[in-house]
């Protein structure tokens, strides 16, 4: 039986390349990118779609990059498109971080509880139920390069999520992990995840749906 996973992220799941300036806009080839390392870790029994949109939010609003960058704004067409759907794995939370919003980690938690809870009460999943959704702390962020202005104050925020991500997973009785241990962002602009980064988080990630099926 093959089983269907939707990936929904930002630009770390799109493959966005460490940027070396603001409009630099380069993309990994496929197979260097997370998902697809670990769609071939889970093998053939598993579809994995990648919906990775650079600068995506949790629910928020976005006043400078434009509204179409909340999650919260599309996810239920893609689950509509993507049905029906085992699992939705949710990796975000690294814009929310930015300045110009100055949420706290509870708050940015929150927003993604929101998003989860719009999952599991959804059709998507086998037999018009719902899919099973995990959560996916990002690798923490550092305040360095051509986006430190943008994340600023974001690191120490970034740092603080996977606690409150935690908890929220617990309460919904969702599947968690937290990527701080498994990989760092890079030294170029602080946000994005060079080659090797992307290989581990996506051995991460397939070891952790392997544990919820």
């Amino acid at each position: 039986m093959t089983r269907s996973v939707l990936v929904f992220g930002d630009s770390n799941t799109h493959g966005t390349v460490p940027m070396e300036h603001l409009a630099d806009i380069r993309r990994y080839p496929r197979g260097t990118r997370w998902p697809d390392i670990m769609a071939a870790e889970l093998g053939a029994d598993w579809d994995v779609v990648a919906e990775g949109h650079p600068g995506r939010t949790s629910v928020f609003d976005d006043p400078v990059d434009g509204v179409h960058k909340s999650g919260l704004r599309v996810i239920a067409s893609l689950l509509e498109s993507h049905r029906p759907l085992d699992l939705v794995i949710v990796m975000l939370g690294t814009n929310d971080t930015k300045a110009r919003f100055a949420f706290s980690a509870l708050d940015i938690a929150h927003g993604i509880l929101r998003l989860a809870d719009t999952i599991l009460r959804s059709t998507a999943g086998p037999e018009n139920g719902a899919p099973r959704v995990l959560l996916a702390s990002p690798v923490p962020i550092n305040e360095t390069g051509c986006l430190a202005q943008m994340f600023a104050g974001g690191a120490a925020r970034s740092q603080a999520l996977a606690s409150e991500l935690a908890t929220v997973s617990r309460a919904l009785g969702a599947g968690f992990i937290d990527l701080a241990p498994v990989a760092e962002v890079s030294p170029v602009d602080g946000i994005h995840l060079a080659p090797d980064a992307h290989e581990a988080v996506g051995r991460a990630m397939a070891g952790a749906v392997r544990e919820m099926f």
